[in-house]
This record gives structure tokens, sequence and C-alpha cells, in this order.
């Protein structure tokens, strides 16, 4: 289709008990787009919301999960608002992990205080020291006295991790602790009645059970963080799928939350509106009243019943409806701007001419067959796909062009003589007459013909340039017709008027070529154009039935005339001698693959050594030309498009047609 497809604006009136499915509904059909709205403040709901996103997320990231919903590609038939239980599921899941969370916290904690302990404690242990001098240590807190028998175990259950229990003799101990943990250790000891005994005084040094304890402390610590890693281990695995689709589930209601606070609301109702594809709205029409048991009411209205439209200060979204090939092409079209609504879309002229460059300009079978089969890939490969699959399309087109160009000048991988045979065969058949290669782009010393050959293919170059030029001027006329902008239709340089100046100025030139001359009669098929481009602008005034007829004093205009003149006449002579960059790269790329074919194949006569030589030179000039040469076309082509063809119709781009979905962007 030559045209974007019919739009319209859908207004919806929705009960609010049924307002989450159909939103989840229109989020994965894709088939609405809904009007840009100024920002709200978050409700109580989406903060709730936000905090439960969050939640989950700080569990993800404490397993160690790489799940994060902003790059996540979801696939759109899990996607689905939570259901009345998930509160209270992510809120179990939650807290398990919550309490293995703080576990974790305060394991690390006692496992650097203990460490730092024993660091110190080894620090002292070998000086000739008073015992009582050991109070001035930093991590280090020692009591010893007497205890009963029985409140040792009692006194090791209590203090746990938080201190070290040594039995000195039958009644008396010594506790060791962390200053940290100084006040629980002297309280528990008071508890049990614990008598603090005086130790001598030319008692020096700190025993040795007191560092083995608290190593056999930090090793025990150790252990249970391996257990606890495990235990993590164990909760990936468990978990990681049920978080997943948690924050998912959430995800999806932060945006339905959201959509809500832009919608208009009664006590019980909810009203919107948005634009969908005329073709699509039957079909949703009746999916929402299924979804809905008939609880919902929908008026449509066209484009140009809508008063946002009406005013100027909206425009219709765009979407197109190509086939596989051209759908390919659609971001070079949108990279350069969307058409208006109801004017002509020219991707699938893009496709084709595009394709036919690239070949044209980049022609072997054996590059065009990896560049094909990087296409391929780039659809069908995992790895490629996400990244890639953008460009399949194209890649594969441009591939197969490239490869028709080569097997026409006879080359595969820059090698001119692997085709000869099955060329020379072919022809033979065809025309009686067998060739090396059925088209010449590089002219070769002993074909006398190949030069004029070469001017032809030049000549088809240009041919395709006047094409291409004829073609943007014939859709911006169309296109100003159909928004009722006749005066640029019919009297501007990228108008009727332009056009038949440069059809007749074409048909002069092709006649000249083929042996004619110029006539009398062509000076007036030149000048009527350019008397309607010069006074276009006089001339439309008098219809509308403006006054003064010149908008400004006559020498402005007479001067802004010519400027309009020459510049018709150096666009349209620089637009179409332009393409004859098409053929330049084409002969480019040829004399670069005879110049890597030449150095292969003198390589190849010198032996062994030579051999390898000759393969390196043909695999890496090989890779240069498909990696920068097939960039440098690309980009060429590229320019061709937007500089000779856009520019004549793109006079005022659209907007594209964004309907709301759920995915990676949202």
């Amino acid at each position: 289709m030559l045209l974007p497809r019919k739009m319209k604006f859908a207004e919806l009136t929705v009960f609010k008990s049924d307002m989450d499915k159909v939103l989840e509904y229109l989020g994965k059909n894709a088939s609405i787009q809904f009007p840009e709205t100024e920002n709200h403040s978050d409700s109580h709901e989406m903060t709730h919301i936000k905090e439960i996103i969050e939640r989950l997320k700080e569990a993800v990231e404490f397993l160690g999960l790489e799940y994060n919903i902003d790059n996540n590609q979801q696939d759109k038939k899990n996607i689905c608002v939570p259901h009345k239980d998930a509160e209270k599921k992510v809120n179990e899941l939650c807290a398990g992990i919550e309490e293995l969370k703080k576990l974790e916290y305060k394991l690390f904690n006692e496992k650097q205080t203990i460490k730092e302990t024993i660091n110190e404690t080894k620090a002292f242990s070998r000086m000739n020291m008073p015992f009582y001098d050991f109070e001035n240590l930093s991590y280090l807190t020692l009591r010893i006295g007497r205890l009963d028998p029985k409140d040792k175990v009692l006194l090791r259950e209590s203090l746990g991790k938080r201190a070290v229990i040594i039995s000195l003799d039958e009644d008396k101990i010594l506790a060791a602790s962390s200053k940290k943990g100084r006040f629980a250790l002297d309280t528990q000891l008071k508890k049990l009645s614990f008598e603090p005994v005086t130790m001598p005084k030319n008692f020096r040094g700190i025993p040795a059970d007191i560092i083995n304890g608290l190593n056999e402390q930090y090793r025990n610590t150790e252990k249970e963080l391996e257990m606890l890693e495990k235990d993590k281990e164990r909760l990936r695995v468990q978990c990681g799928k049920e978080l997943e689709q948690h924050i998912s589930s959430w995800h999806t209601a932060m945006i339905i939350e959201s959509l809500k606070s832009r919608f208009t609301e009664t006590q019980s109702l909810y009203n919107f509106c948005g634009w969908t594809p005329s073709d699509m709205l039957p079909a949703l029409i009746k999916d929402l009243k299924l979804l809905t048991d008939g609880r919902i009411a929908v008026h449509a209205y066209s484009p140009e019943e809508v008063p946002s439209i009406k005013s100027g200060k909206e425009k219709v979204p765009v979407v197109m409806k190509h086939n596989a090939f051209v759908k390919g092409f659609e971001g070079v079209v949108f990279s350069y701007g969307a058409p208006l609504y109801g004017t002509i879309d020219p991707t699938p002229i893009v496709a084709f001419f595009f394709t036919l460059m690239f070949g044209i300009m980049f022609g072997d079978a054996g590059q065009g067959f990896v560049l094909m089969l990087l296409g391929i890939l780039a659809g069908k490969n995992k790895a490629m796909k996400e990244k890639f699959s953008k460009f399949s399309t194209v890649l594969v087109s441009v591939g197969i062009s490239s490869m028709i160009m080569g097997l026409l000048a006879g080359s595969v991988f820059a090698n001119e003589n692997a085709l000869v045979r099955p060329t020379r065969f072919l022809t033979e058949a065809l025309v009686g007459k067998p060739m090396d290669r059925i088209l010449h782009i590089l002219p070769m010393a002993g074909h006398g013909g190949s030069i004029i050959k070469l001017l032809y293919f030049f000549g088809f170059t240009i041919a395709i340039g006047a094409v291409i030029n004829s073609l943007g001027l014939i859709i911006n006329i169309f296109n100003r017709c159909t928004l009722k902008k006749y005066k640029s239709a019919f009297f501007s340089k990228t108008g009727l008027a332009g056009l038949l100046l440069f059809w007749y100025a074409l048909f002069i030139l092709i006649r000249i070529i083929l042996g004619g001359k110029f006539e009398p009669y062509d000076l007036s098929g030149l000048l009527i154009p350019v008397f309607s481009i010069f006074f276009g602008p006089v001339i439309w005034r008098i219809i509308k039935g403006k006054k003064p007829v010149f908008k400004n004093n006559f020498l402005i205009f007479l001067i802004e005339g010519f400027a309009e003149i020459l510049e018709t006449v150096s666009t349209f002579f620089s637009n179409t001698l332009s393409f004859l960059r098409v053929g330049a790269f084409a002969l480019a790329h040829a004399v670069f693959s005879y110049v890597i074919f030449f150095f292969t194949d003198e390589m190849a006569r010198s032996g062994v050594s030579g051999a390898i030589s000759a393969a390196l030179i043909m695999i890496t000039g090989n890779v240069i030309i498909i990696l920068l040469e097939g960039l440098i076309v690309a980009i060429q082509v590229m320019r061709l498009q937007y500089y000779e063809f856009f520019n004549k119709f793109f006079i005022e781009t659209g907007a594209e047609f964004a309907p709301f979905r759920f995915n990676n962007k949202e």
C-alpha cells in the first residue's frame, strides 16, 4: 500500500472493576495510542506498588540474580496484573529472604569482629606484660573469675558467638569478647553470680587457649556463612522464576496505575480515549466486550471530527501495513521522519531503490552471500537477534542484490576467473556468443568496447537518479493536493511546474544524445514551467483574489523569482548528477576487487609460501571490503535517499504510531 492505514479516534467508558483487565489486554494487543498528558503525582496505590517492587528488587539483588525489568524482553503472553493473593505471596517470599539477609549481615559482622580480635590478640600474645594491661586493647575484653560448673553451659548458650568461654579449672573460667560485646558478657556474668578474681601481679601474657578459642569461633562462623551461601543457591533455583514473575506483574500494575491516573474517572467509571487503526477497531471492540461481559461503551470518530486535529494542535499518528520485505526498510524512512497522515508512504520505493543501488555499488557474488548469511543469522540466531534483528531483512535483501550484480560482473570474493566458464556457457546458450562476463564495469586492455559499456553503465545510474527525482516530485504533488496546499502543488520547484521543467529538460537531453538537436519549440517547453515557478506567487494571489498582487514590492519579487529559478535549475542538475556516485562506487569496488585478485593470483604462483600469502591476502581483502566498503556504500545509499528523494516531499513530518504496549521500554 502507498498510503498509511486509516485511523480512528476511539473513546472508551469502562467500569472500574474491569479497568485492570482492559488495560492488560490493550498492553498485550498494542492496538491503541493514548494522547500525551501531563505527569500526575503518585497516588497512594502507586506508592504502595513501588514499595513492593523495590522490596522484590532487593530480594533479587541479595540472591545474586541478574534479572532486570528494564532490560528483560518480556513475553507478552506471560504478562499479567497481580492476582488477589499476589501481595501475600510476595510478603511470604520476601520475609524468608530478608531473614536470611539479616543473618548474613550478622555473620559477616561477627566474622569481621572475631578477625580483628584475633589480629590484636596475636599482636600482644608474645609480649611480656602484666595481664591487667590487656584491658587497654581496642577489641578485646577479658574476664577471669569463679563460676559454678553447672552455669558454664548456660553461659555459653546465652552468649553464643559473642564470647569465648575457656575453663581454667573446675570452677574458674576466662571469658573473652570484643569491646562491642562487653555489655552482653558482663550482663550474663552478673545473672549467673560470677565472682571475679584478682590476678597475681606477676602474671604476664595471654593464655594460648584464648587464641585457639577465637580461631575456632572464626572457623565456625565461616562454616555458617558457607551454609548460608548454599541456602541462597537453593533459593535462587527455587524462587528465581517466581521472583521474576512477581516483578513483571507488579511492574505491569505500576504501568496500569500510572495510566489510570491520567484518565477521567467518576465514582464507578473510567473514561479514556486513543488512536487505533480502523481495520483493528472491530476486533478490538469485540474482544473488549467479551472481556467485560458487555460492560463497555466504545465510540469511534474519524480524524477530521477530532477538535485537536482540526485546530492543528495534534497530528494523526501514522502506521504502515507492509510485507516482510518492505517492513525491513521502515527504519530507513522513520529515521528521517514519519510521513503525514493521508500522504504517500515512500517505504516501498525506498526498499526497491535501496536494494538496487546497494547491489550495483557492491557487486560480488561471494561478498553478497556473506551479507545475506549475516542477515539470516541476525533474524534467527538468538545471540544476534536481540541487537541486530532489525537489520535482518535489509542485509538479506542487499546481499541477494549484490550476488546478482556479482554474477553479472563475474566476481566471487574478488576472484575474476571463477565464473568465466559458467558465464561463457550461459551466454552461448542464450545469445549464441560466449562472453567472459555479462557486464564489464572495469575497462580492460584489449576490450575496446568496455569503455563504451562503462559509459552506458554511468548513463544507467543517472537514469536511476532521474526516476528517483521524478518520483519524489510526483509524491510531493500528490501530498500537497491531499493537504489542500495547491499553490506549492502546482507553482513551486517541487510541484507540477518543477516536474514539467525537469521532464522536458531530460527529453531535450535524451534527444540530443540520440542525434537530435535543440528545436525552437523547446524554448516554449522550458519557459512555460519557468514562468509558472517565477510568477507562481502572483498567479496564486490573483486566483485567491488577494491584494496587492505583489506581496512585497516588485523589486523584491524579481530578486526572489530569479533566485528561485536559479536554485531550481542547480538543484535538479546536482540531484541528478549526484547519482553518478552509484557508478563511481561500483567502479571503485571493481578496482579494489581487481587489485586483490591480481596480488592473490601473482602470489599463488610462488610455491607453498606464496599460496599461503595469497590466501591471507584474499581473506584480509574480502573482510576489509565487506566491513569498510559495505558500510561506506550503505551510507551513500542512505544519503541519496535522504537528500535526492526525501527532501522533495518531506517538507513536514508526521507522528509515528506508538501504541501502548508492555515491553522493555515501558
